[in-house]
């Protein structure tokens, strides 16, 4: 027997669908989990496999694969069928999470949590558009809550679920963990997911994905290497923006003429869809910024743990989770959503404000509160983009949506840690040379970001220079962050509050039909 997916006539999902939702909520933490585990495990990986001066591309090789294959994995899906898409890249990410366990060094390291990432690129925007395939967007919201409270276990459980699978099991079972949550989503979608097959006479846009590609991996690596391995004017990161920008302008080129581009500009026509992805963006650009330098802030100035500093962040993941609920059920019963993109505009703007004003007397207290005023925003902001991308779009490119929608808020991430950054080391090496002369310029001439072991060594005075300087660096951050997100409340006042598919009354003329998506009654 099989039910359709939607809502029953007493409002409520087929049990079937519930247990996909499971599923897929499973996936989710698996692509969100994964970087918060391996980075906690990082000192011990380096300590057995050595290769320091690589260290970097452990985490980089897997950024820059996620993002490069998430538009690839969104079109695949939308043109060969959604399910078949999705399980492959599970099965590839639980490959490359078991090779990255058995890496007998850094390099091989590097090259399977690259597979991974891969796999990694598919798994959310399989889970955002099988999402939009099963559930009509009226009734898409009620699921907020659940997307972001797992974003937000992510984001407190994984350094600390990282730092007990290190020291009891060994940092390899930062990567085995993967492998039963995988397979359990696996049997879970494989038994009871059934979408319409489907097959494109059209052949894959083999040089879209190429320029793509490059284009991607040289942004990303331009935020990566940019301040920190290169000089923002050296030669070589001049070579990547160049080598970017053609990518680009070629890949746009190309996707006028291609027979099936893997990332149609047609739907850069819906006005609302060109907003929600600037908001997209922006919106990561500030969220990951803070997220970075809040536990930094946390560790240096009130002397947190590296462990505590992560729970320290729960105003602000909290405020996130209860403000998404709260977003997503107004939406379902009332139909509106305008408001949430302003109301998130407006308390990203105050909240990265106030985190501004902390300095090295500020309460545990106060910036919470502060981190609060953050995480509201963001919970009106975080799962509304994406609702409103999939809306302003027909069903068949329900895929690309997804992951132009992940893919912009990745890169709005990447462009926000970086530029945050190169402000933040900017900021405290010239506080640590005001206040402490050469000595402070040469405690942050390697870098600006010191460990908890570093930090207790140094002298006194040395010490309380640093503090000032991390408080001065993390004032300028997050001031920019406040002046960026002025650009989501002013894109937000130019949403179309175009009516959401799937209501009860009847669409709108010209609207898709409910998905035909089917799961069998387990």
């Amino acid at each position: 027997m099989a039910d359709t997916a939607g809502t029953t006539a007493e409002g409520k999902q087929p049990r079937s669908v519930r247990v996909v939702l499971l599923a897929l909520m499973i996936a989710m933490m698996l692509a969100m989990l994964d970087n918060m585990i391996v980075g906690t495990a990082m000192p011990t990986i380096v300590g057995d496999l050595g290769g320091l001066e690589h260290l970097s591309w452990v985490v980089t090789g897997y950024t820059l694969a996620t993002a490069a294959s998430t538009p690839v994995w969104g079109k695949l899906g939308d043109m060969y069928g959604r399910k078949g898409a999705f399980l492959t890249s599970i099965v590839i990410f639980l490959i490359g999470s078991a090779l990255s366990g058995m890496a007998q060094d850094m390099g091989q390291l590097i090259g399977f949590r690259a597979v991974q990432g891969l796999g990694a690129g598919g798994l959310m925007v399989g889970v955002m558009a099988i999402i939009g395939d099963l559930i009509p967007p009226r009734e898409r919201g009620k699921y907020q809550g659940m997307m972001a409270g797992v974003m937000a276990l992510a984001m407190i459980g994984g350094p600390l679920v990282g730092g007990t699978i290190t020291d009891n099991w060994g940092w390899r079972w930062a990567f085995y963990i993967n492998l039963p949550l995988g397979a359990v989503a696996l049997a879970l979608v494989t038994a009871v997911l059934h979408l319409p097959r489907k097959r494109s006479q059209a052949g894959i846009d083999y040089l879209g994905v190429v320029l793509l590609t490059v284009g991607i991996t040289s942004i990303v690596l331009v935020t990566t290497w940019g301040g920190t391995e290169y000089a923002w004017t050296s030669a070589r990161i001049m070579e990547l923006i160049g080598i970017g920008v053609a990518a680009l302008v070629g890949f746009v080129f190309w996707q006028t003429r291609a027979a099936e581009p893997v990332l149609p500009l047609h739907i850069f026509r819906s006005r609302n869809f060109t907003l929600m992805s600037v908001i997209g963006f922006i919106t990561g650009f500030v969220m990951f910024g803070a997220t970075l330098f809040l536990p930094l802030y946390q560790q240096a100035v009130q002397g947190a743990s590296a462990t505590n500093s992560g729970l320290l962040l729960l105003p602000m993941l909290g405020a996130m989770l209860v403000t998404s609920m709260v977003a997503g059920r107004v939406t379902t019963n009332s139909g509106k959503y305008k408001v949430f993109p302003i109301a998130g505009g407006v308390l990203m703007i105050v909240g990265m404000y106030l985190l501004s004003l902390m300095d090295t007397g500020t309460t545990r207290l106060t910036s919470g509160i502060y981190m609060a005023v953050v995480g509201a925003g963001m919970g009106c902001l975080m799962q509304i983009t994406m609702l409103v991308a999939q809306n302003s779009v027909e069903m068949k490119d329900m895929g690309v949506a997804s992951s132009s929608a992940t893919l912009f808020r990745t890169l709005g991430s990447s462009f926000g840690v970086a530029i945050m950054g190169a402000l933040f080391n900017h900021r405290v090496q010239d506080v640590m040379a005001e206040r402490a002369g050469a000595l402070g310029k040469n405690i942050t001439e390697k870098s600006a970001q010191l460990d908890a072991k570093s930090l207790q060594k140094l002298p006194a005075a040395a010490r309380e220079a640093y503090q000032h300087a991390v408080s001065s660096g993390t004032h300028s951050a997050f001031v920019l962050g406040a002046g960026i997100a002025v650009l989501v409340l002013i894109a937000a006042l130019f949403v179309k509050e175009v009516p959401l598919k799937g209501g009860p009354k009847a669409p709108a003329e010209g609207a898709d039909p409910a998905p035909q998506a089917v799961v069998e009654v387990v």
